[in-house]
C-alpha cells in the first residue's frame, strides 16, 4: 500500500458508503410505495422523475415530487430509512473537508506557485520551497527541516521530475507531522471515576467563551452534567457572554461580579460541583498575556483551590488561539506554554484560514497536542481533533494526483 494510500484509508476506511446507484436507489422507493399503496388498495400512476442536473437529491424530494401522495400507515419516514444510507458516519470527514477547503487551496496555490516555472530541483528551488512553506504557516523551523530533509531525500532517490518532486515534499510534510506525534494523545482527558475540570486560557477575541460553550453543549447532549465557571471576572462582557453560551448550551453558570476575585468564582464552583454531583466543569480564565505575572498567579490560585478537592485536577490546561492570525497564534501559544502547564491547543476558526500549516508548526515547534478544532461557526462544529482527517482534509487534492 502506497505512502498517500495509508492515510486516506485512514480516514475513508472508517465510512461506510453505499455505493449503490442513485437509479436504483429511486427504483427500490418507487416499489416500496407501489407495495404499501396496493395493500391500502390504491394505485401509483405518477412516475417519480430525477432531474438529472440534481447530483444530491434528496429522498424527501423524491417523494414531494410526487403530485398526489397517498395516505400510507406506514410513515413516510419509515421508508425513508429503508432506502436512504445512513449519512452520520461521515459527519466529521465532511466538516474536515469543508472547514480545510481554504487552506486546502492555499497549499495547492503555494506548490502550483512553487512549480509554475520548474526547471530543476538546485539552491534557488530550495529557497523558494523554504519561502513557500513558512507563507503558508508551517513555522520557520519545519521550513528549514523540510528543505533540509527533501535535499537528501533527493539525492538518495536520485528525485528529478516535478510530479516526483511534489509528492515527495507532501509525505515529508506528512512524515515529520506524524514523527513528533508519536507519543501524542489528541483525546481529552476525560474522569471515568471522579468529575472532569478544564481550565481554558487564552488571550481576548480567540473564541475561548465559544469554545467553551460549544463543547458544554456535546457533553449535554452526550447526558452529561455540565457546570461552567466564569472567572474570567475583568471583562464584564465576558461574564454575560459565558452566561448567554450557558443558556444556549443549556447549563449551568457560577458567576460573579465584574472585578471580583477569579479565584473565587472558581471556589464557588467546584463547591457547587461537588454538592450538586457534576460531571464536568469548565472553567473561562482571563487572557491578560501583557500581564503575565499576574496572570501567572491568577492561575495558580485557581489550580490549588481545585486540587484541594479533586488532587488529580485540573486534568486539562487547554490553551485557545485563533487559527487566522498565524504566526502571532504560534506566539501567543509560546508565551502561555511558559506561564502555565498548557495540556493541549484548542484551534479556532481554522474554516476561516487560508493557513492551515500553523496546525504543524504547532505541534513541531511547541510539542503541544491540538485537541479540538473549530471548523464552523454552528454550535456542533467543534470537533475532536482527529489527525489522520486533518493530514487528509490538508492535502487531498494533492495526494489524489498521486493515486496509484
Amino acid at each position: 500500500m502506497g505512502f498517500f494510500d495509508k492515510i486516506k484509508k485512514a480516514v475513508l476506511g472508517e465510512k461506510k458508503v453505499d455505493e449503490t446507484p442513485k437509479e436504483e436507489i429511486v427504483e427500490e422507493l418507487e416499489q416500496s410505495i407501489e407495495e404499501i399503496d396496493k395493500e391500502d388498495g390504491l394505485e401509483t400512476k405518477e412516475t417519480v422523475v430525477v432531474e438529472e442536473s440534481k447530483e444530491d437529491v434528496t429522498v424527501e424530494e423524491i417523494i414531494d415530487s410526487k403530485q398526489e401522495e397517498p395516505k400510507l400507515e406506514q410513515p413516510k419516514e419509515e421508508i425513508v430509512k429503508e432506502v436512504v444510507v445512513e449519512e452520520k458516519p461521515q459527519d466529521t470527514v465532511q466538516k474536515y473537508d469543508k472547514g480545510l477547503e481554504k487552506s486546502r487551496r492555499s497549499f495547492g496555490q503555494y506548490m502550483n506557485e512553487l512549480f509554475a516555472n520548474f526547471r530543476m530541483v538546485d539552491d534557488e528551488f530550495f529557497e523558494d520551497l523554504e519561502e513557500a512553506l513558512i507563507s503558508a504557516d508551517v513555522g520557520f523551523e519545519t521550513a528549514m527541516r523540510i528543505s533540509d530533509e527533501l535535499q537528501e531525500e533527493v539525492k538518495l532517490k536520485n528525485v528529478k521530475k516535478k510530479k516526483d518532486v511534489q509528492a515527495t515534499i507532501i509525505e515529508k510534510l506528512v512524515e515529520i507531522y506524524e514523527e513528533e506525534g508519536i507519543e501524542e494523545n489528541n483525546e481529552l482527558n476525560i474522569q471515568t471515576d471522579s468529575p472532569t475540570i478544564m481550565l481554558f486560557v487564552g488571550v481576548n477575541g480567540v473564541g475561548k467563551t465559544t469554545s467553551i460553550g460549544k463543547l458544554a453543549k456535546r457533553y449535554k447532549d452526550q447526558g452529561k452534567k455540565v457546570l461552567l465557571a466564569a472567572a474570567d471576572t475583568f471583562r464584564a462582557g465576558a461574564i454575560d457572554q459565558l452566561v448567554v453560551w450557558g443558556e444556549r448550551a443549556g447549563v449551568d453558570v457560577v458567576r460573579h461580579n465584574a472585578g471580583g476575585d477569579p479565584a473565587a468564582v472558581v471556589y464557588d464552583a467546584v463547591e457547587k460541583m461537588k454538592n450538586e454531583h457534576y460531571d464536568i466543569l469548565l472553567v473561562d480564565t482571563a487572557g491578560r498575556l501583557q500581564n503575565k505575572v499576574n496572570l501567572m498567579k491568577e492561575l495558580e490560585k485557581m489550580k490549588r483551590i481545585i486540587e484541594r478537592e479533586y488532587p488529580s485536577a485540573p486534568h486539562e490546561v487547554l490553551l485557545v488561539v485563533d487559527a487566522t492570525t498565524g504566526q502571532n497564534a504560534l506566539i501567543q501559544a509560546k508565551e502561555f506554554k511558559n506561564t502555565t502547564d498548557v495540556t493541549g491547543i484548542v484551534l479556532t476558526k481554522l474554516d476561516g484560514t487560508a493557513k492551515g500549516g500553523i496546525v504543524l508548526a504547532i505541534r513541531n515547534e511547541l510539542h503541544l497536542p491540538v485537541k479540538l478544532v473549530g471548523l464552523g461557526e454552528k454550535i456542533t462544529d467543534l470537533e475532536a481533533f482527529n489527525p489522520n482527517q486533518f493530514v487528509y482534509g490538508l492535502f487531498k487534492d494533492l495526494m489524489e494526483d498521486y493515486d496509484g
